[in-house]
């Protein structure tokens, strides 16, 4: 099921590139980056209390809530300086780029998390930081 939904969050991913592109044309990327969370936050509150999984918050331990935390403060960094970037690059150029974050992922889940990395992911994460350094070079 998880490759259903890793395709999902890719072509909704690619959606958000277009619409975000088209949604910073005229507005500070700071400002579209505030109103875009928002919308997420009503979102998936609404999905958590139609889930009825508001009790389960009472069940986080400490650690959860730390990388809970540490995660959204990356979150929010990356939409805004991805705001930033598409607002002034072109997205067919901004979205591949942004997507070296699956090599630091690799890389990092290797080392934090001691992740074995197999020939398939680093020759997938070769290829995409190739991709992303034609994008680069001009």
């Amino acid at each position: 099921m998880w490759k259903t939904y890793a395709f999902a969050s890719a072509f909704f991913a690619a959606l958000t590139a277009i619409f975000a592109k088209l949604g910073v044309k005229d507005v500070n990327s700071d400002l579209a980056t505030a109103i875009r969370t928002l919308i997420i936050l009503f979102l998936t509150w609404g999905i958590v209390l139609a889930g009825n999984h508001l009790g389960e918050i009472r069940t986080l331990g400490k650690n959860t809530w730390i990388f809970l935390i540490l995660s959204g403060v990356a979150t929010g960094l990356s939409w805004l300086f991805y705001f930033k970037a598409l607002q002034s690059g072109d997205v067919s150029f901004v979205a591949p780029v942004d997507k070296l974050s699956v090599v630091m992922t690799i890389i990092l889940s290797f080392i934090i998390l001691k992740e074995p990395v197999s020939w398939r992911a680093i020759l997938g994460g070769l290829m995409i930081a190739g991709g992303s350094l034609v994008l680069l070079t001009k």
